[in-house]
């Protein structure tokens, strides 16, 4: 039985459950699929997630940026169900052939073996005790984790080894595994962030259909810090002239709950993230697309994005420093202390290294 929600009767309708209404075309392909403009509206297919499994034999990506904070990450999974109109993460999934639109969020590849290849990769002798990030691009606890538990057995891994972990999420179902991040905690080894766009459920419920309302992750961020897991809140992305507004009360919700970090990040839009989202716009706030464009222009120089490092992260112009003096007042009169959560790898053991020192 087909348990898919009916199609939308207008074609153009945005569709239940997902955020984006179309599939743009994918940079590095020739041909494209383009549905029939005169199908019957009731006989259009509602998109179904798919899984497939991910054969990659490496799992640690490094990154040589300097405008992200890490340099090892791990993403157990490619594409995210969360389905965010914005996300950045979209165009990636053009490397695999197919669109950054409902395809990045119906197409999701698991990465079954991530636990065996990290334990691999943490055993070589290569290896450099370091914190490790979690959700460097695609959510780690989407609606998928659930099912496969990859997450969950990557930090079982890690903490075995006592290995550092970083983990950027906007889903509650990280607080299931409070027992792992809270032992590696002990050895200041495990820091969460959670991710927040909003305080607006109804508008939380149509820019990340699939992601965890936001009540639910100031919940998080509370149980988190009740167990002593380091916790910090991402207001990200902030969106002008959208969410930009919301950064005081999202900032005193977060301090609230006991998150004692805040970072932030303004809206990117790479590639055919451009597409997803100004279609979204038209979608759900057609009234409010002129002002948040432009003010996107504004900050990114006239355009829609920019890829330069050191510029694509921050912004430019009035309403970007607009924007980091808010969120620099706002955080300041929350309680926020300044500065990124520090993790050791102090506590890393090797295979057998408590063994080797009895001996």
């Amino acid at each position: 039985m087909n348990t898919s929600p009916p199609a939308p009767s207008d074609p153009r309708a945005p569709l239940p459950g997902r955020g984006a209404n179309l599939n743009p075309p994918n940079r590095f392909e020739r041909l494209r699929v383009e549905a029939d403009p005169d199908c019957p509206p009731e006989e259009r297919p509602h998109p179904r997630t798919q899984f497939f499994f991910d054969a990659s034999e490496s799992i640690l990506s490094e990154n040589d940026s300097p405008d992200v904070p890490f340099t090892f990450g791990l993403n157990p999974y490619r594409g995210c169900e969360h389905g965010c109109a914005y996300c950045f993460a979209r165009p990636f999934h053009e490397y695999l052939g197919w669109s950054s639109g409902l395809d990045f969020e119906t197409k999701i590849l698991v990465k079954l073996r991530a636990p065996e290849l990290l334990r691999r990769e943490l055993s070589s002798p290569r290896w450099r005790p370091q914190s490790i990030t979690l959700s460097g691009a695609t959510d780690c606890y989407q609606p998928a984790e659930r099912q496969f538990r990859v997450t969950r057995g990557c930090l079982e891994v890690l903490a075995e080894f006592r290995n550092p972990v970083f983990i950027v999420t906007k889903s509650a179902l990280v607080t299931r595994d409070r027992d792992l991040l809270a032992e590696l905690a002990r050895h200041h080894a495990a820091a969460v962030y959670v991710s927040v766009t909003t305080l607006d459920s109804a508008l939380a419920g149509k820019l990340e259909p699939r992601a965890a309302r936001p009540a639910h992750r100031l919940r998080a961020i509370r149980e988190l810090a009740a167990a002593g897991i380091p916790v910090g809140v991402m207001v990200a992305p902030i969106i002008p002239g959208l969410t930009d507004h919301e950064m005081p009360a999202i900032l005193a919700a977060a301090a609230d709950a006991g998150a004692t970090r805040a970072g932030c990040t303004i809206l990117r839009l790479p590639y055919a993230v451009k597409d997803v989202f100004l279609q979204w716009l038209d979608d759900h706030t057609p009234g409010k697309k002129a002002r948040i464009v432009g003010r996107v222009r504004e900050i990114r120089g006239g355009r829609l994005n920019v890829s330069e490092w050191g510029r694509r992260m921050k912004g430019e112009g009035i309403f970007a420093e607009q924007i980091r003096e808010l969120f620099t007042t706002a955080a300041r009169r929350a309680g926020f202390t300044a500065g990124r959560l520090e993790l050791s790898s102090a506590a890393f053991r090797p295979p057998g290294g408590e063994q080797l020192t009895l001996l």
